[in-house]
């Protein structure tokens, strides 16, 4: 693309000191309008791949990738929201979780990370040499670290939106006995219809993705600021039914805009069968044709 663009620059230049002459002394009609094409389509695609090559070389310095570069802002926007709670933010089922500011741990340096990335070889023409020797092959499950944090601390660090909501813990006194007295036997059956119905509630919820409420919500609920609904409707970004999984990082993007499922990276769910994540899939499917 670069080359083409410097073979195209000097015809364009010819055509435009001489734009004054009769049209009969430069290029035809054709000519000018293929030359046209190829400089504006050309100039696009490079100017792309220049920004795509810039941010490339940025995530190399810094041995980020985009959702790593996502996870370091979702830990910048918890530290702030700690700092109004005295360093503590709440998770499901009222849990508090102290959030504590960590590096990230895989940066070791502009030079080094460089090395890592292409490879391990610290020679340069080698990473351009289509015929240089593969680089030795690790076990994809140790990295080296910067040695900024302790050892014992995980990446990334606890989010309590992504946190399993606890177990209510069961009465093992009573079990399936009701000690409520009943005036007759059909208030009785209606009472046990009714545990019936909610209990179908649960089966139903518990199937689905639990998706927590956006923290700004949230917030003004706990404050007294449900009177301001346009002031939520702003911060959320979209008036949608999306949850705290719609969170945006400093630039407005969502992990949806990088074609990731959000429910699935966000909302942790190994713990569920496969089964049941194919049947939501085939009728997530469904519901959008």
């Amino acid at each position: 693309m670069t080359y083409l663009e410097y073979l195209l620059y000097p015809r364009v230049v010819v055509i435009w000191n001489n734009r004054h002459l009769p049209s009969y002394l430069g290029p035809s009609l054709p000519q000018l309008v293929h030359l046209l094409l190829l400089v504006v389509l050309n100039s696009m695609v490079l100017f792309a791949l220049i920004i795509l090559l810039a941010r490339t070389l940025w995530c190399l310095g810094g041995n980020t990738t985009t959702i790593e570069v996502w996870e370091i802002e979702r830990h910048k926007t918890l530290l702030r929201r700690a700092r109004m709670f005295g360093g503590h933010l709440e998770g499901p089922g009222g849990v508090r979780v102290r959030i504590q500011k960590q590096e990230f741990p895989y940066d070791i340096g502009i030079w080094r990370n460089l090395k890592s990335g292409m490879g391990g070889s610290a020679n340069i023409i080698g990473w351009f040499w289509p015929f240089a020797s593969t680089p030795c092959q690790g076990s994809g499950l140790e990295f080296e670290v910067n040695g900024f944090e302790e050892s014992t601390l995980s990446w990334p660090p606890p989010d309590p939106d992504r946190m399993y909501k606890p177990m209510p813990r069961n009465n093992y006194g009573s079990g399936f006995i009701h000690e409520q007295n009943y005036i007759s036997q059909s208030q009785e059956v209606e009472a046990f219809k009714l545990r019936q119905r909610e209990d179908f509630r649960r089966q139903q919820a518990a199937s689905e993705v639990q998706r927590r409420r956006p923290f700004h919500k949230r917030y003004m609920q706990n404050v007294g600021m449900t009177d301001f609904p346009d002031l939520s409707e702003s911060e959320s970004g979209e008036n949608s039914d999306s949850g705290e999984e719609g969170w945006r990082d400093s630039e407005g993007d969502r992990l949806r805009d990088f074609g990731v499922d959000e429910e699935v990276e966000f909302y942790d769910e190994d713990d569920i069968p496969l089964a049941e994540l194919l049947r939501r899939r085939k009728s997530h499917t469904r519901a959008s044709m």
